[in-house]
């Protein structure tokens, strides 16, 4: 009886000794996972170091960021008004307040703990007392640079490193095909119609052109690359267009736009027009660069040239 007494005994000591070793095991993880949810970390911002949360969970997106952080699976809590009419976003953000930086006290109230916009916004010391506040020099970096930027405040560096390399390897894959299809000098124009104007492209302004010239290796027409070498991109009229037309055309169209220039014989007897190969995209989401935008750009650009 005692020797049972005494291996139940020792059994009992092991089981609590266990328990410890268990706990003691688990309580630096836990630790540093309440830690992740309510502590801070310093981000390398353009204007200086600041602390911002480690896991933010109500942020405001000011300047076109938001489909940056809807992508790395943060919250967003308000948004300015251009994303917010942005076709893009329409599903993601239907429940999401419009803001602006005009508007102090609407943002007060969604209680945000990280605000992020364009070094250009009003009120950045007023908003930088509400909640940290990140801003960003528009066309700093680059467009992917942009939204490994993005993920390093969001503490989610790896995250967008990952969706990087892989949105590249896909986009390349797919210029592969194309040029493959069509030849490797195969060119491209972007436009775009807005009001009365047309605006033709450089590589580096939305509307496709990074997809299109950078990662799919598609040309743009030596005319109109000498067109745009200053600025990066110009006006051009109806008339004229046809000199800068590639292969194929992509047009930020809007709706609201004067687009009689398509019912014209000019435009009509361009090679690209009588090809089938314009293709068009909704001006109102075309020229954001963030990982939402360039998914669906990417697949729509493959379904265009590859029809698949």
């Amino acid at each position: 009886m005692k020797k049972h007494l005494g291996l139940l005994s020792i059994l009992a000591c092991l089981l609590i000794l266990s328990a410890c070793g268990n706990a003691a095991n688990s309580a630096p993880e836990e630790a540093n996972s309440e830690e992740a949810k309510s502590g801070t970390i310093t981000y390398q911002s353009e204007s200086g170091p600041i602390e911002v949360p480690a896991n933010p969970q109500r942020v405001v997106a000011l300047s076109g960021f938001p489909g940056d952080v809807l992508k790395l699976g943060v919250n967003v809590v308000g948004v300015d008004s251009w994303s917010k009419a942005n076709p893009t976003f329409e599903e993601q953000l239907k429940d999401v307040q419009e803001v602006s930086a005009e508007n102090l006290e609407k943002i007060i109230e969604l209680e945000p703990d990280l605000i992020i916009g364009l070094d250009s916004i009003a009120n950045i010391d007023k908003l930088s007392e509400i909640a940290p506040t990140v801003t960003f020099a528009w066309g700093k970096t680059d467009y992917l640079t942009q939204h490994l930027e993005i993920g390093k405040l969001l503490n989610k560096e790896k995250e967008a490193q990952a969706w990087i390399d892989d949105f590249k390897q896909r986009a390349q894959a797919i210029g592969k095909d194309v040029l493959a299809k069509y030849g490797d000098n195969a060119t491209v124009s972007v436009i775009e119609t807005y009001d009365k104007d047309i605006y033709a492209f450089g590589d580096h302004f939305g509307r496709g052109t990074e997809i299109l010239y950078h990662e799919m290796g598609l040309k743009m027409p030596e005319k109109l690359k000498e067109l745009i070498t200053e600025t990066g991109y110009s006006t051009i009229s109806a008339e004229v267009l046809p000199e800068y037309a590639g292969d194929f055309i992509v047009i930020s169209k809007y709706s609201t736009a004067d687009n009689s220039f398509q019912e014209t014989e000019t435009y009509k007897n361009i090679p690209a027009v009588k090809n089938g190969q314009v293709f068009e995209l909704d001006g109102r989401g075309a020229s954001y660069i963030d990982p939402v935008t360039l998914d669906m750009q990417l697949e729509f650009f493959k379904n265009a040239f590859l029809g698949n």
